[in-house]
């Protein structure tokens, strides 16, 4: 891949944020009130907390319901500890090149502020490189799924929680299947076959796809298994050691996606450019694709795939075990070096508990990270949500693998979309996963 792979990387990570920011945290486009952002002189008399973030403070009568619901769990932190929490933002034009994940990776290290929210990426490599707190001792993880604690556990520490779940399903039109007398796919085979009668039939492009995305039907079907098995910190462990192999967990999900570009279903050249969304969307809206795939709030969203004049149905992706959503996690850290290491863990605790996040998810809608909340879904995507009440699903992202997933299987699959083949993108999961066996090596050394 080319030199500039480091930071594509971090750019499509921070996609999972972006993604969710799009219709929810960063929807506003109101002028800040810099008031409420400025830090005050009385800072000696009073106590607060800094936290960093890709969104600024909302005003009172702002309409934004997500930022809106966050707010109200920091308020709810505020009156309880008496303190304030004082947003600190990340604008692009007031960092120019650098992405989000550059720019709290730089913070982090500086100890510049005391809590953020961080991206799957940034929270492995802060999280190894011992920069964030240990959560684990909070109250609120008592409650937490154990998706969440998997997904932001780094040698045995959890150094992340998130407010919800993110989690990516195939948004499928249920009125053309029953038009073909189609089932809904479960394995890669019956999705082919859908595949193939769409296209026999005159759709041009059964699968509208986008270059961001297509790493879903590769996470579901190389670890289905993995995630939904007995033997899950084994697996990982032998991964990390070298002794197993990412390639061999990757490739028949590379072969699946090859067999789709071949076949037609998938136009490769438009997917390598469409943005998420913005890309296919429309023609899926237009009932000229069936299938798209999308994450778990596009289908609450209005701006995206909430109003269609079909029967929208979200589900899993195909895999050996049935329809698998796929889970990645972002989530709020606090910066080891914190000036406010008590304060910061207390308001942590109050915006994580269960009353908190009950009004988060009520009103965005949205998995909730604790057990004891759940989402009143609509119709739609009670298929992929009964999937996630089971415990069925993979980890798009997981701190404690050495290799990073949601990103760096991205880049490898834009490759592919790009010509490469399958064996040349197998063999760039080998130079990832030896550069990070060598890396734990010299470390070790060092020690």
């Amino acid at each position: 891949m080319k030199g500039n792979t480091a930071k594509n990387r971090k750019r499509i990570s921070a996609a999972i944020l972006a993604a969710v920011m799009t219709f929810g945290l960063a929807a506003c486009s109101h002028t800040p009130d810099t008031s409420e952002n400025l830090i005050q002189n009385d800072k000696e008399e009073k106590k607060f907390i800094n936290l960093f973030g890709p969104m600024e403070k909302s005003k009172p009568n702002a309409t934004n319901a997500a930022r809106n619901a966050f707010d109200q769990t920091i308020e709810m932190a505020e009156e309880k500890l008496g303190l304030t929490v004082e947003y600190r933002t990340y604008t692009a034009e007031n960092y120019q090149e650098k992405s989000y994940d550059d720019v709290t990776l730089d913070r982090v290290r500086n100890d510049m502020d005391d809590l953020y929210l961080l991206n799957s990426d940034t929270i492995q490599i802060l999280g190894s490189e011992g920069r964030l707190l240990d959560l684990s001792g909070l109250d609120c993880v008592n409650n937490l799924r154990d998706v969440v604690k998997a997904a932001n556990t780094i040698d045995g520490k959890l150094v992340a929680i998130p407010q919800e779940v993110v989690a990516n399903g195939l948004f499928v039109n249920k009125d053309m299947f029953d038009k073909y007398d189609l089932k809904l796919p479960n394995t890669p085979e019956e999705f082919l076959e859908c595949c193939r009668v769409f296209k026999e039939n005159g759709i041009e492009t059964p699968v509208g796809a986008n270059r961001w995305w297509l790493e879903n039907f590769v996470l579901a079907q190389g670890y289905a298994d993995l995630y939904n098995g007995e033997d899950t910190d084994a697996e990982i462990a032998a991964l990390n050691t070298g002794e197993a192999r990412y390639s061999d967990y990757m490739r028949p999900g590379f072969e699946f996606l090859k067999e789709m570009m071949d076949k037609g279903y998938i136009d490769a050249k438009t997917a390598y450019t469409y943005e998420a969304i913005e890309g296919e969307g429309p023609d899926f809206l237009a009932q000229k694709t069936p299938i798209v795939m999308a994450y778990w709030g596009a289908a609450n969203a209005e701006t995206a795939y909430g109003k269609p004049d079909f029967n929208l149905q979200v589900i899993g992706f195909p895999s050996k075990l049935g329809q698998m959503p796929v889970v990645s996690i972002t989530g709020y850290g606090i910066c080891a070096g914190s000036d406010h290491i008590d304060d910061t863990l207390s308001v942590l605790d109050i915006i994580l508990s269960d009353e908190a996040l009950q009004l988060y998810t009520e009103t965005n809608k949205v998995i909730s990270p604790s057990k004891n909340v759940e989402v009143d879904c609509i119709p739609a995507l009670k298929p992929l949500n009964d999937r996630i009440k089971e415990n069925i699903y993979v980890l798009g992202s997981n701190a404690g693998m050495n290799v990073e997933q949601w990103g760096n299987t991205c880049l490898i699959v834009r490759e592919l979309l790009n010509g490469s083949t399958v064996d040349e993108c197998m063999e760039m999961f080998d130079k990832l996963q030896d550069e990070a066996l060598n890396k734990s090596g010299s470390s070790e050394n060092q020690e």
